[in-house]
């Protein structure tokens, strides 16, 4: 089990940043790759950003690409989503997840076994 719990996320006007967190309790957090997915009101949860168990290789969505940075702390068992030059169009539940132990990151919402339970995250214009 790897319970995650996300935090950071809230209000901020258009061209603000936030910080999201996902922590977790477990002790084996360093042998999952981790993703960060969001969903808005009335779509499906999309990708936004992965990162490999050693935190040297990430990736990320078209869409957030340049804004974001996602990164890990692996000896204080947490992942982050860092934004920036937020806009409307990033309003959404964000949620971490996590797959393994000892596999590839994906892009696909279906490969990730565990999952947050997501924070809101608001973009006023």
């Amino acid at each position: 089990q790897v319970p995650l719990v996300e935090s950071g996320g809230g209000l901020v006007q258009a061209g603000g940043s936030l910080r999201l967190s996902c922590a977790t309790s477990g002790r084996t957090f360093f042998s999952y790759s981790m993703g960060w997915f969001r969903q808005a009101p009335g779509r499906e949860r999309d990708f936004v950003a992965a990162i490999t168990r050693d935190g040297i290789t990430t990736d990320y969505a078209d869409s957030v690409k340049g804004r974001f940075a996602i990164s890990r702390d692996n000896a204080k068992n947490t992942l982050y989503l860092q934004m920036n030059s937020l806009k409307p169009e990033d309003t959404a539940v964000y949620y971490c997840a996590a797959r393994g132990p000892w596999r590839a990151y994906s892009y696909k919402e279906t490969d990730y076994t565990y999952w947050g339970q997501g924070t809101q995250v608001t973009v006023s214009s």
